[in-house]
Parts: C-alpha cells; sequence; structure tokens
C-alpha cells in the first residue's frame, strides 16, 4: 500500500468504523480527510459509487459498485468494501493509484471514472455530483 490522499464522507466514515473494518480498510479510514457530505469534492469513490478501475500489471479494466458486506454480490458487480478491491478503491478520486495486497500478489489500481449513485437510489447519504 502507499500513502495516497483519501477522502470520505462523514455518513461513509461513520458507517464503515461502527461495522469493524479488517485492518487494513480501518487503516486507510483513519488516515482519510472526512468531509462533511455536503461538501464531497465529485469524482471520490464513495459507498455506492460505480467505479471503472483499471489494472496496471494487465491493462484490464473493469467497473463494480462498491457497497457494504451485505449488499455485496459479484453476479451482479456489487462488490464489497471489505473485499480487497473495495477496499483499495475506497475514498480514491479519478486518476489516482493505488498499491494494494490481494491474495498472492499486490496490484497497482488506478480509478478511471466515478459515478455517484443517485439521490435517494440507496441509504448512503452520498450526495450526487
Amino acid at each position: 500500500m502507499q500513502q495516497t490522499n483519501l477522502i470520505i464522507s462523514e455518513s461513509d466514515f461513520i458507517r464503515l468504523m461502527a461495522t469493524q473494518p479488517p485492518p487494513d480498510l480501518r487503516a486507510e479510514l483513519e488516515r482519510a480527510i472526512v468531509a462533511p457530505n455536503d461538501l464531497m469534492p465529485a469524482g471520490i469513490v464513495t459507498m455506492g459509487s460505480r467505479v471503472r478501475y483499471a489494472e496496471s500489471t494487465t491493462g484490464h479494466s473493469r467497473e463494480v459498485e462498491i457497497v457494504f458486506p451485505e449488499e455485496a454480490d459479484p453476479a451482479q458487480g456489487k462488490v464489497s468494501v471489505f473485499a480487497p478491491v473495495g477496499a483499495a478503491l475506497i475514498g480514491l478520486s479519478v486518476g489516482q493509484e493505488i498499491d494494494w495486497d490481494f491474495p498472492g500478489s499486490s496490484r497497482r489500481l488506478t480509478v478511471v471514472e466515478v459515478i455517484q449513485p443517485v439521490a435517494g437510489a440507496t441509504d448512503y447519504k452520498t450526495p450526487q455530483h
């Protein structure tokens, strides 16, 4: 992992910390900048965001939705924030890269695009930009 400026909305931070996140994710959350929900900048990966990312070693890109563990459904592209990809991407902005440890390897991921949830479509209370 590398030091990257993460930005987390206040509501995402509170709910994530209440879930007792895994140590790697907890460490990332503890060093994140916590922003009021109404001041979250556009292009930040938040809970409920759809994010397109690329893996530097393979060049492959994928689009996933970052969700809480109980909502994860890989068949629908819903990835838990507790999964390696979810934990790596949360709080990053478009263009940021992060080196993250996955089972058996380390990968560099780059955020290519972030699509915020539609207001009222989820209970994440994250503003749409």
